[in-house]
């Protein structure tokens, strides 16, 4: 059964909880507030088990937790990225004789009305105080530290920072204009997102926060969705290189010579591990590159030194909303919490979450790691596409 956002809006909150059946990364995106978030798999195969504490003694301590805290007994709203998955899996629920929903449209739904309510709130002076202030340490300082230590911006630069909806992006977003104010030699900024195709709530969702957070953007438009729509190999490798290349290229329009992404500190060691364990190789998300096919223009990445923990403080800190995934490969929730779909990327954050219980420093030791490397004992590597080994001067 399927019940409205307003429906629910009109309840005492006594009366219901909410599950989020989404997996972690898109609730690192932002969640429902007093939300439960565990699997679908978890949540149906609990709720059916026919001996629930055998089902509970196979869980893990944070699953085994997150459903001792949940009150069956109220109305259960289940949500998922825009209400597919979480309506099938309130389907199952009230089969096993559950008060079961699910949210009409999802976490989406819930976003938008937020989103409507706050829409003639100006809230940029607030977030920008709280860069200066209470994120001081934790955000800007190594936003500066990254831009000096790299020499990641220099006189006469003309950067586009490239916005793609989400968190991680409107954060640096700010913490360039806090730059700009703290200017000790000429530099411009251009704020530049591209729709590649996304829905209509996606796309007014970021108009939204750019124009709560005074972020004076510059919106761009391309196909590239509907292009690899139907690719069934690799189609996020593709998009992801036809997305680069379309900021590279608007970029250099708006007379631009660098483009800046938003990947910080944790997309850095888990690529690092990554390519270990499902590449064969060492390497890392680099500070900054040259670009191959754009002569002149560069990539960089001024946020590398930030925690994602650090960044979802400074967003739920300002109470602030962003999209969560904006493909429209998931428009439907074909990969909420399907395990057979779920990225690497995703395996490789749970993985350093489970050796960082066993070793407090594993983080900082694969981000140093890169930093370290003793070509002494390194059987081969590869130099400008070319490869050595160790016999060459042995």
């Amino acid at each position: 059964m399927i019940i409205e956002l307003e429906k629910i809006k009109a309840m005492n909150e006594n009366e219901y909880v909410y599950i989020d059946i989404r997996d972690s990364k898109d609730v690192s995106y932002g969640a429902i507030p007093r939300s439960y978030n565990i699997s679908k798999e978890i949540l149906t195969g609990y709720c059916t088990s026919d001996n629930k504490e055998e089902f509970v003694k196979e869980l893990n301590e944070e699953d085994r937790s997150t459903l001792s805290g949940i009150d069956f007994d109220k109305k259960l709203i289940i949500y998922c990225s825009r209400g597919k998955n979480s309506t099938e899996a309130a389907a199952i629920l009230r089969e096993a004789g559950f008060d079961a929903y699910g949210l009409k449209g999802g976490y989406t739904s819930w976003l938008l009305d937020v989103m409507d309510s706050e829409k003639d709130k100006d809230i940029s002076a607030d977030v920008e105080q709280s860069l200066r202030k209470k994120f001081r340490k934790d955000i800007w300082c190594k936003f500066a530290k990254a831009i000096n230590r790299y020499e990641l911006v220099k006189e006469g630069d003309c950067i586009a920072v490239c916005i793609s909806g989400g968190k991680d992006s409107m954060l640096m977003a700010k913490l360039f204009q806090e730059l700009k104010h703290h200017n000790k030699f000429n530099f411009e900024v251009k704020f530049l997102v591209m729709d590649p195709g996304y829905s209509p709530a996606n796309r007014k969702i970021i108009e939204d926060n750019a124009r709560k957070l005074n972020v004076p953007v510059t919106i761009f438009e391309s196909d590239i969705f509907e292009s690899v729509f139907n690719v069934e190999k690799s189609p996020c490798y593709l998009c992801a290189r036809m997305r680069r290349g379309h900021l590279y290229h608007y970029a250099r329009e708006l007379g631009c010579n660098k483009i800046a992404l938003g990947h910080h500190y944790d997309d850095v060691i888990e690529t690092i591990l990554m390519g270990m364990l499902y590449g064969a190789q060492i390497q890392t998300m680099m500070p900054k590159l040259h670009s191959t096919n754009f002569e002149g223009m560069e990539l960089i990445r001024p946020m590398y030194l930030i925690r994602e923990d650090a960044i979802k403080a400074w967003r739920d800190y300002n109470n602030l909303h962003f999209i969560q995934c904006a493909c429209k490969f998931t428009e439907n929730c074909t990969t909420c919490n399907n395990e057979e779909n779920m990225s690497k990327r995703l395996e490789t954050k749970e993985l350093i979450k489970k050796l960082k219980k066993v070793n407090p420093f594993v983080e900082s030791n694969i981000f140093k790691s890169v930093e370290n490397v003793n070509i002494d004992t390194v059987v081969a590597y590869k130099k400008k596409g070319v490869k050595h080994s160790f016999l060459d001067e042995y």
